[in-house]
């Protein structure tokens, strides 16, 4: 399994009687390239001071303590006594009480990917959980406290590893759910044609073959500036003035063969998928001939 420099929390799983003692492990990491604020004039560093407005003067990082605001100006002071007294199970334990199918959780829940190890003493209940949950298909909801929040939670079992997702609650999300479509009329044809586009894109998913560009372009920037080279920019896309709905799905479906049959020799099933789009976009196109041509009649 790969590890972490350290976990950076420990407990236990609780799955009915049998308590697993385990590790927390963050998952993930930004790649963002990092920049330092600096003062114009002189390239100086900018140090973000900590300045009490009332005293007018700047502070040390330990007189500073935290307060919740109640009323404007008016505040309780919490301590870190405070936060380790909380009653609260899921500070040491992630109890799980649930056992859904993972594709009933909406992806706007999920927050970040953790994973998990288990202490010495825990590795066959921890391989039993991870055993059962792959047989069946399950992922498993839970509670975790975890920096200053109790936070909802679902675990699964993913190539050998348990991993834990921290969720969204319902009131965090901004988005609004059961919104209708939008009312617009669609033709058979044009819904056909999109469909064959949609086919001729589907492919597993693979993301090595993804890549951040953005990153990449800006380190060269960072580099020809270091060289004391010109920078080049990109050319700008051409702006589509295409106002023909069928028109912009037939060249897009173009293109796409095109690119599919200069790419290398594809697994029979995705050609066998790519040659029913292709069949449907002709049939689309072919039924979608007789309106084009009475609409330049009409326009002539």
């Amino acid at each position: 399994m790969p590890r972490s420099n350290r976990s950076i929390w420990r407990g236990a799983i609780s799955f009915g009687i049998v308590s697993i003692p385990v590790r927390l492990f963050t998952a993930t990491e930004d790649k963002d390239i990092s920049f330092r604020q600096l003062h114009e004039s002189d390239h100086s560093r900018v140090r973000h001071a900590r300045y009490c407005a009332a005293e007018e003067i700047e502070i040390p990082t330990d007189e500073i303590v935290r307060g919740y605001e109640y009323e404007k100006d008016h505040y309780v002071i919490l301590d870190d006594e405070d936060f380790e007294s909380l009653p609260l199970p899921s500070k040491q334990t992630i109890s799980l009480t649930a056992f859904v199918n993972a594709e009933e959780i909406d992806p706007t829940f999920y927050e970040k990917s953790y994973y998990l190890e288990p202490e010495e003493i825990g590795v066959k209940p921890f391989a039993l959980l991870m055993r059962a949950l792959t047989d069946k298909g399950l992922t498993a909801v839970a509670k975790l406290a975890i920096r200053n929040k109790e936070r909802l939670c679902a675990l699964r079992p993913m190539d050998g590893m348990l991993m834990l997702e921290t969720l969204y609650y319902p009131d965090e999300l901004r988005v609004e759910r059961g919104v209708p479509m939008p009312d617009v009329e669609i033709s058979d044809q044009e819904l056909q044609m999109a469909s064959a586009l949609i086919d001729l894109l589907t492919q597993p998913f693979q993301p090595e073959q993804y890549e951040d560009h953005y990153r990449e372009a800006l380190m060269e920037v960072i580099k020809a500036k270091l060289d004391g080279q010109e920078i080049v920019e990109a050319p700008e896309a051409p702006a589509s003035n295409v106002v023909d709905l069928m028109a912009a799905l037939r060249a897009s479906v173009e293109a796409t063969k095109r690119a599919r049959d200069e790419a290398p020799a594809e697994p029979a099933k995705t050609t066998k998928r790519a040659a029913k789009a292709t069949t449907d976009a002709e049939e689309a196109e072919d039924a979608e001939a007789p309106r084009t041509a009475r609409r330049r009649k009409a326009a002539s």
